[in-house]
């Protein structure tokens, strides 16, 4: 399906309209950012990485049971996908403590929590994306409170789902970020991404960080941990 007007820019990705207004064009570029767009770089190869490792993703989890908002590869850097209304929300789910619960809290790197733990975040780069509650978005208008139900319990199965497919292959996932969006304003599906710019995994056996961590903290060799996870899950990246 042909992309015809760019309309919203991220961080990282880029949406397109497409010759039906049900569905989208979503870009995957080369940009990194970190701590909210205040470190930037363009890394040669990401973009394509990041689309396809998505797609496998998504597709797994809809063999899953989770609805998704991808619906096919179109090439190394292009998916095509549902046009949503999305949730000014990010779910977080931490099986480990690291990042900003650790600055936050004052807790160890790594800790290992004795559940998972759920957290909202509004969307909002300005504000730094800002620690929410249930009552912070019903009170706004942000969602419903059965939107709010079934985020965490979709977020929650996403991490089951994912938690053991990574660590069949070695790799544990530390925590991750998730959005949802409304199909067709009433069905609730992940949308967004799920690639190693929004979560992060620790080799099992070393502890080495294969996530943008490794931009974040200036480990480098970013694009080749990312390649390395996708070769440890089987998948075959094409590079146009």
């Amino acid at each position: 399906m042909e992309k015809i007007k760019e309309i919203t820019s991220g961080k990282a990705k880029s949406l397109f309209t497409t010759t039906d207004d049900k569905y989208l064009v979503m870009n995957f570029r080369d940009d990194t950012s970190a701590f909210d767009g205040k470190k930037k770089e363009a890394l040669l190869g990401k973009g394509a990485v990041n689309n396809q490792f998505n797609a496998f993703i998504l597709e797994h989890l809809e063999k899953h049971g989770v609805s998704t908002h991808h619906i096919e590869v179109l090439n190394s850097t292009d998916s095509l996908v549902h046009k949503l209304e999305m949730f000014p929300i990010e779910c977080v789910i931490r099986n480990r403590a690291s990042g900003s619960i650790c600055r936050r809290l004052g807790t160890e790197d790594g800790l290992i929590l004795e559940s998972p733990l759920f957290e909202f975040f509004l969307k909002d780069d300005d504000l730094g994306d800002p620690l929410i509650n249930d009552e912070h978005i019903i009170s706004f208008g942000w969602a419903k409170e059965e939107h709010i139900v079934e985020m965490k319990k979709l977020t929650y199965k996403i991490n089951e789902v994912l938690s053991k497919l990574f660590l069949d292959s070695g790799l544990i996932l530390v925590d991750f970020k998730v959005e949802f969006g409304l199909l067709d304003g009433e069905k609730i599906i992940l949308a967004d991404e799920f690639t190693p710019d929004g979560c992060r995994l620790w080799d099992v056996e070393t502890g080495k960080k294969m996530d943008k961590d490794r931009f974040r903290e200036g480990l480098g060799d970013v694009v080749e941990s990312y390649h390395q996870v996708a070769d440890r899950l089987g998948m075959n990246i094409k590079l146009d």
